[in-house]
């Protein structure tokens, strides 16, 4: 924007910036696939970043992990390897391990709050820490709720998870908070979730609707529990070593298509969660709420959880986060 506002100073039309825009190609992967919200906002901003640089600059897809896993991806990234990539909060917690706040359980009451935790300073705050480590974050996708599917029972209170072998996603706060609960968390890649389901080599896992209707896992979990443990928001990242390649004005195109493609998104992702709940009820899952007195006890539950790893954040953030959350929570 800057650079644009010099041009203009200096009486060189506006026009002349598309000069600054380079033929390019950007391989855009995640986890998801083609039929899910996330696919949907990496279309979306395929579509925007297409017509803002007249064709210019494509963005190719890759759903379905077919880059490879989240770390593998990710790694790609750092490496300069790869352009672009969507995935969970929880991996970038091996690179700056504070982004771990994010998965600690029973911080929101609902997705405006979440909204308003990223895209306030703590998100801009550990987006700045993780461009130090190769990877600019752009905008922040709506991923949804995550909710346990199990084969064995309803969860209706804390108790309900005791002894449930649940796949959880390799991340420590995930493992220690069902280990709170007394369930056996086994932490493994997405892409072997669906068969290790199938075999009963775990009893369920947690995920959001919309991921747990793309993926058929009704096909071999009976029942699915409104936990809402977590609501997840997954960074729109940017290989920092693609980036700095960028002119100024190409890197304004994809910093504003990423930042409205991410506004559509979290609008198609919160309507596909409802409409993904109706399916999973259509297809034969049975569904249960969790009261509010319950979802109360879980949350007491877990504080030694949120206690235990910020105790090795560093203080600054966890200051922030505090008082980012008490901001967040009356929304």
């Amino acid at each position: 924007m800057l650079a644009l506002a010099l041009l203009a100073a200096c009486g060189v039309p506006l026009s002349a910036a598309a000069q600054d825009i380079q033929e390019r190609t950007i391989r855009f992967g995640h986890l998801n696939n083609a039929d899910h919200p996330t696919s949907t906002g990496v279309k979306k901003f395929a579509e925007i970043v297409a017509a803002r640089s007249g064709g210019k600059i494509k963005v190719q897809e890759f759903p379905s992990s077919q880059l490879g896993n989240e770390l593998q991806q990710q790694s790609a990234m750092q490496g300069g390897v790869q352009e672009m990539f969507v995935a969970s909060t929880t991996s970038l917690a091996g690179v700056v391990k504070e982004f771990g706040v994010f998965d600690f359980p029973f911080l929101f009451s609902n997705s405006n709050q979440a909204d308003a935790m990223v895209d306030g300073p703590l998100g801009k705050l550990l987006a700045g820490r993780l461009a130090e480590k190769g990877i600019v974050i752009l905008a922040f996708f709506d991923l949804g709720a995550r909710n346990v599917t199990n084969s064995k029972r309803p969860i209706t209170k804390a108790e309900d998870l005791d002894g449930l072998k649940l796949r959880v996603i390799p991340n420590p706060v995930f493992l220690e908070t069902f280990k709170t609960f007394k369930a056996n968390p086994v932490p493994m890649a997405f892409a072997e979730l669906y068969t290790a389901l199938e075999s009963k080599a775990v009893d369920g896992q947690e995920n959001p609707y919309s991921v747990i209707l793309s993926n058929k896992f009704y096909e071999v979990n009976k029942f699915v529990s409104a936990t809402n443990h977590v609501i997840a928001m997954n960074p729109v990242q940017v290989s920092k070593r693609f980036w700095d390649k960028l002119s100024p004005a190409e890197q304004k195109l994809l910093q504003d298509a990423a930042i409205e493609a991410q506004n559509h998104q979290r609008v198609v992702s919160r309507e596909a969660a409802s409409k993904a709940l109706g399916e999973l009820k259509a297809k034969g899952m049975s569904f249960n709420e969790i009261a509010p007195a319950e979802v109360a006890r879980m949350r007491a539950a877990v504080k030694p959880v949120h206690d235990k790893f910020a105790a090795s954040y560093d203080p600054a953030v966890m200051t922030l986060f505090r008082s980012e959350l008490e901001r967040v929570s009356r929304l």
